[in-house]
This record gives C-alpha cells, structure tokens and sequence, in this order.
C-alpha cells in the first residue's frame, strides 16, 4: 500500500485574465483518516495531513491529560502507510467513553474531561507588543506547506527569543498536539511560553494552548466567547485579529507592555486594539 505524503499532486485548469490554461504540477495538501490505537484498542480517527504523526499522537494524549511525561510511553509505532499510529503506554489506561466534536476545519475530537485535567497558567511574563507583531511575521514566513499548497494551518511555539516548534496541518487543533508531542518527545524545557496560529482560537484550541503552557495566545483570526471565558478563567493573555502593525487583546492585557496604561483595567470586558 502507498504511503500517505503531505502534499500530492494535481493537474488543474486555471483561469487568468480572461484565458485558461492547464497547470500539470499543481499540488494539493493532503487529507487523510489516520486512527489512534492505545494499548491495542482503537481510539479514534483523526481527519489531518499525515506527516509528524508521532508527535500528533503523543501530543493529543498529552492534550487530553491521558499522559504527563513521554516516559509513560513504551511504544509509538505508525503503520507502514501513515493510516493508523499505534501507542502503547507502561500503564492501562481507560478509553474516554465520550468524544466531544469541535468546531473548525475538519472537525477536532476532545474528551469531556480534558479541561478538568487543565491548570491555570500564573505566570507574570511581560512582552512588548512589538516584539509581539514581529512573531506574527515570523508565523507568517514560517509557512512551509502554505507556500506551495494553501489551505494549511500553522501554529508556531516562542519562548520569546526563539522558534521551539512549529507545525502545519489541515486541521488547526492537530497543530497544537503535534507542538505539544514535539515538547514531550524532544524534552524541551519552557520557561515562558507564546503560541502564534493562523487558526481560529475556539474552546479546544484554547484548552490544548493552556496544556502547553502558554500565557499568550495569539491568532490572525477570531477567538470565540468561550474561548474567551476559558482564556479569563486559565490566567491566559488571548490575542486575535493580529496583523502586522496591530491586534486585540480580549483578556488578561497586563502582559502586554503597551497595554500598561491607566485606562486599561487588568480584565477587559472587551477588546482592546492595540497598534504597534
């Protein structure tokens, strides 16, 4: 059987200025249904782009507060064709008797219990807003798969000073379980944390994002009210609607250094626009 790929190609006709031609090396991204199986029970299907699968399995068990440390896991093993990751842990584990559906491109799956294994984020980390927008510019350049393809989400992890990890996906919530099993299987050590995605921050995304770690929370879209009450309640600074001169903070704006001004109280009850 062949092996899934991230992109295939495609032959398409393109019309241009009132002529249409054939473009024979097209590329498309790929969508495919990859299956989880935990200590030999299938799990679920993810719909995703079939590349870093490991990470994307690791990193939704970590998301789904299923494990804590890569060490709980003794095999991670894809399938010879990219259609099924298989995970063993040291441990049993019970299969969540429910999965919730989430909103966004192909639909994610969390658990209903994934928020009550979620702590509050207590840091007091300050950024400058515009070391903030320059981040935004380095998720944008930072769009590998995009480029050739579009159509593909990306989410970038900083610590501020540097890129930790980064992922693109169809599908916006795999982004951040790839980004979370890419800190489990790397042992990679976080002392401030800033997640940048070019997807919709919806309750899941938040969730995942707060698994991480992250104080910040930053999106070229929209967040949604739930997203936003969650964001409030975790201690998580959320940003949406960035571009490059500007965004809006929607909660917790005492880390943004250009937010610190008398006007602006610690919980806004709406957005604050901030140009930087």
């Amino acid at each position: 059987m062949r092996k899934l790929e991230a992109v295939q190609p495609v032959q398409f006709l393109q019309y241009r200025n009132g002529t249409t031609s054939l473009v024979e090396d097209g590329l498309v991204i790929s969508e495919a249904n990859v299956s989880l199986t935990v200590n030999g029970t299938l799990w679920l299907s993810w719909m995703c782009t079939p590349m870093e699968l490991e990470d994307l399995a690791v990193g939704f068990l970590f998301n789904e507060g299923v494990i804590q440390s890569i060490h709980e896991v003794e095999i991670l093993r894809p399938c010879d064709d990219g259609g099924n990751v298989d995970v063993w842990l040291n441990h049993p584990v019970e299969k969540p008797q429910t999965w919730r559906k989430t909103s966004g491109c192909t639909g994610g799956i969390t658990s209903d219990d994934a928020q009550k294994r979620t702590n509050p984020i207590l840091n007091v980390d300050i950024f400058p807003a515009e070391k903030l927008v320059m981040w935004m510019e380095q998720l944008f350049d930072s769009q590998q798969l995009y480029r050739k393809t579009r159509g593909v989400h990306c989410s970038l992890l900083t610590d501020g000073e540097k890129i930790i990890a980064m992922a693109e996906d169809i599908g916006r919530h795999n982004t951040l379980d790839k980004i979370a099993g890419k800190i489990l299987r790397q042992s990679l050590q976080l002392n401030q944390c800033i997640i940048l995605t070019t997807g919709r921050i919806s309750s899941e995304m938040l969730q995942k994002a707060a698994r991480i770690g992250a104080s910040v929370v930053i999106s070229r879209s929209s967040p949604t009210s739930l997203s936003i009450q969650l964001a409030d309640q975790y201690g998580i600074t959320l940003i949406g609607y960035a571009r490059r001169s500007q965004f809006n903070i929607y909660t917790h704006p005492q880390r943004i250094r250009s937010a610190l001004t008398s006007g602006i109280p610690e919980k806004p009850a709406t957005a604050y626009p901030i140009s930087a």
